[in-house]
């Protein structure tokens, strides 16, 4: 496979950038977070990478970079003024995009730049992927759009172009889970197992030049049984073609089916995985490609018992789940060594599959699993779980476009239609559709429809396997055998979770399903293992561990969500996978450090340690490590005496760090609680402007509880004196009051003091209510007038 080799940056003197762009412009925001690459993101050439490995051609120059950038009202014109610089193809939430801000569903992100063009050939405008609807104008005209925030999309804009500099304008609309297109795992308030949303430019934008009658792209299926593989080229014209692998070249015609032989196939698999080159060549375009020669199918093994097969060979899919989030670029990888360092840990850890969550990745990460030797089960991004209308039109054609790009790829064996019941609909069409679309690959339809968590069974459903060629469960933290069913491979879609607090490494207070030390969990994780090597004697064939590293307020990776710290050392982990699957001969040198695996106890008795002897005076990151030890060794007089002196020390400072605010959150649960006192003070910091409604409803709800509550007394309620005792708390307190007032007016239905009250609450503190509490004062006030 040489030419694959030749997948470098090419640049097209005809099509120049315009360097407008100053690296001065940009700098990464703060954040809880930062990945090794980040450091390495040139703002003046980020993503230089060449962005479809699966047809490319010399002549393209590559779009990312600093553009301006401005958000609108959803109605509002073009604007003819921009804010600021933003960096391309990151997220405009994210600390890479030197933006990070949150888009509401009430505006439109709108990008702006400029490029040089002389007339001749077509010019391609590409997009690798815009999340979610996507409007763009060349010279001030509308020159096309798409919808959907996964896939890519491609516009001629030659009509569009003059000679010298060009204006290119792309308008973005993304309203996150309130919209009807597919969002994976994003939410505008992220918690749980919810994170921070991905709105604009997110993949690799590119102009690329061609002829007028151009290759548009190629449909690729390996028949390994036949000893070919199926070529079609699309193009704009019917002409002859010729393919070739650089020893045996055929002719053909475009847009029909070429059978390419491959006499004694080199096939593909985690193991070898050996690629093809393709060279394709009309009489006015060449594109070069590759190709893997692999089968994946459900078949019985010599005791009767369905399993997956690979190239004719039972192999069991040992897996984790991959969300595909980075604490600096969200869905964007900072780099392409990060996009691909993933892959390679996971393999380095003996995994050979990875489940891809919700979430289309760019072409260059199929491309990795190509050649790193990736087995991958790809899921469909579910639709919104409420299905409004156009939900479920949205859903099938990001289907329809996922199925259609991610083709070609040998690593892709198992399509994924529904995760867990969000969104499921139409199951049995959708899962017979996606098997005609795509004969080649086995379908899980539905992963998780059935549901444990500590055995206890939460979703049932009858109907969780129609049609599709596995059985599949979720069950935490231990694995467990699905249902068997004739035709059908057992498989374990999610289990583990297995949640570890790695201080220093952590975005917030996080969770798993069972919260162990680093020290235990080597340990767990073989218990597990084992547990799996057991149910595949009775017909277990796959996988799928939670995960490979943490993602946000979930703690429960194998690395942290910086990829800096391995949770247990990768040459560990290949040793208890290897009691599933042969270690893989073509394992990737991994950068990692090693979390300190000593007793959690130990280690925090020797901190106590150093913490008297210095008089309470360690530094802040010690103090903060011991609070969380503190706290996951039940210590309750050290928790005291350590919160004392790190809150103390806090309380001098003007503006705290999000690490010590996310600390004030932990250990604030009433009033009087070591923090409170600072998220008080420093609520307009503590709140952010995203979450600024329910952290200000859940300091009050606790004032509420520890001053308020105790001190109601019906008509004779001592206002006067509940407002004395809350005035240490600020606008905090005044808000807490002023919506209890409001509560015993409601109850007493004195409606003249609720008027009056009502309408100042609503104006005095609208930007800090939830729409709940708005809406219910503003219904009252509307009845009672």
């Amino acid at each position: 496979m040489n030419s694959i080799k030749s997948l470098l940056p090419a640049i097209l003197l005809s099509l120049i950038f315009c360097a407008s762009a100053n690296a001065q412009d940009w700098h990464i925001q703060p954040v809880p977070l930062q990945t090794r690459w980040a450091k390495q993101v040139d703002p003046n050439n980020p993503l230089p990478e060449y962005p479809r490995p699966q047809m490319v051609r010399p002549e393209w120059v590559n779009l990312n970079g600093l553009w301006d950038y401005v958000i609108t009202a959803k109605d509002a014109l073009q604007p003819k003024k921009f804010d600021g610089r933003i960096l391309v193809p990151y997220p405009i939430e994210s600390a890479l995009s030197g933006v990070k801000k949150a888009l509401m569903p009430d505006q439109n992100l709108w990008y702006k730049r400029s490029f040089n063009s002389t007339k001749g050939r077509r010019t391609l405008l590409h997009f690798g992927a815009v999340d979610w609807q996507t409007t763009v104008y060349v010279n001030g005209k509308e020159a096309g759009g798409h919808t959907g925030g996964y896939t890519e999309f491609t516009l001629d804009i030659t009509p569009f172009l003059k000679k010298g500099s060009n204006e290119l304008v792309v308008k973005v609309y993304d309203p996150t889970e309130q919209g009807i297109g597919p969002t994976g795992k994003q939410v505008l308030s992220p918690q749980n197992i919810y994170y921070t949303s991905t709105s604009g430019i997110w993949q690799t934008v590119w102009l690329e030049t061609v002829p007028k009658d151009h290759v548009d792209g190629l449909t690729i299926t390996p028949n390994v049984d036949s000893s070919y593989v199926a070529v079609t080229v699309h193009s704009n014209k019917n002409e002859y073609v010729t393919l070739s692998d650089g020893s045996t070249a055929i002719n053909g015609q475009t847009n029909s089916l070429i059978r390419f032989p491959v006499p004694g196939a080199h096939l593909w698999s985690p193991d070898d995985p050996y690629l093809y080159d393709l060279i394709v060549k009309t009489k006015t375009d060449e594109v070069k490609s590759y190709f893997g020669m692999r089968k994946i199918e459900v078949k019985k093994d010599e005791k009767g018992i369905d399993r997956i097969f690979l190239n004719n060979k039972y192999t069991f899919n040992l897996g984790v789940l991959d969300q595909g989030f980075w604490p600096d670029g969200l869905y964007a990888a900072p780099t392409d060594e990060a996009l691909a360092f993933d892959i390679k840990a996971i393999k380095a850890m003996g995994f050979n599959t990875i489940r891809k969550h919700i979430k289309v990745e760019p072409a260059r990460w199929y491309y990795d699993c190509d050649k790193l030797g990736m087995l991958v089960w790809q899921d469909m991004v579910n639709p919104n779980q409420g299905l409004p209308p156009g939900a479920k039109e949205a859903f099938e054609q990001q289907c329809r476009e996922t199925l259609a790009q991610l083709h070609n790829y040998p690593c892709i064996t198992t399509w994924v239609l529904f995760n867990e019941k969000w969104g499921q609909y139409d199951q049995k069409r959708l899962t017979d559709w996606i098997k005609q679309t795509d004969p080649t690959r086995i379908v899980d339809g539905h992963t998780g429809e059935m549901l444990y968590v500590d055995g206890q069974l939460r979703s049932p459903s009858p109907d969780a396997y129609v049609d599709a060629d596995m059985t599949d469960v979720h069950s935490y933290p231990s694995p467990m055998l699905p249902i068997k069913q004739s035709g059908k491979a057992q498989v374990v879609g999610e289990f583990g979770g297995i949640g570890v607090s790695i201080p220093g490494h952590e975005w917030q207070d996080g969770w798993g399903y069972v919260q162990v030390t680093p020290a235990q969990l080597e340990g767990k994780y073989h218990i597990l293992v084992n547990d799996l090597k057991l149910l595949e004697a009775q017909g277990l064939s796959g996988s799928i561990y939670t995960q490979p590293y943490d993602v946000e307020g979930e703690e429960n990776g194998l690395m942290t969500y910086d990829r800096e710290i391995a949770k247990v050392p990768f040459a560990e982990m290949r040793k208890i996978n290897s009691e599933i699957i042969a270690t893989a001969p073509n394992i990737p040198q991994v950068d990692i450090q090693v979390a300190d695996t000593r007793d959690d106890a130990a280690v925090y008795a020797e901190e106590v340690q150093h913490y008297i002897r210095d008089n309470g005076r360690a530094d802040p990151e010690l103090i903060r490590d011991m609070l969380v030890r503190a706290a996951r060794q039940k210590d309750e007089i050290g928790l005291s005496g350590v919160a004392a002196t790190y809150f103390n020390k806090l309380a001098e400072q003007t503006s705290l760090s999000k690490a010590d605010l996310d600390l004030c959150r932990q250990y604030s649960k009433n009033v009087n609680d070591y923090g409170f006192a600072l998220l008080a003070s420093h609520a307009e910091q503590a709140a952010g402007p995203d979450n600024k409604a329910e952290f200000y409803s859940r300091l009050c709800n606790m004032i509420y509880t520890s001053i308020i509550a105790p001190k109601l007394d019906g008509e004779h309620t001592d206002w006067n004196g509940l407002n004395d005792a809350l005035k240490p708390y600020g606008a905090v307190g005044s808000q807490a009051l002023l919506k209890a007032k409001l509560n015993d007016e409601l109850m007493r239905q004195d409606w003249t003091a609720y008027q009056k009250d009502g309408k100042t609450y609503l104006q005095k503190y609208s930007d800090r209510l939830q729409d709940s509490d708005k809406q219910m004062t503003q219904a009252l006030l509307d009845q009672h007038k």
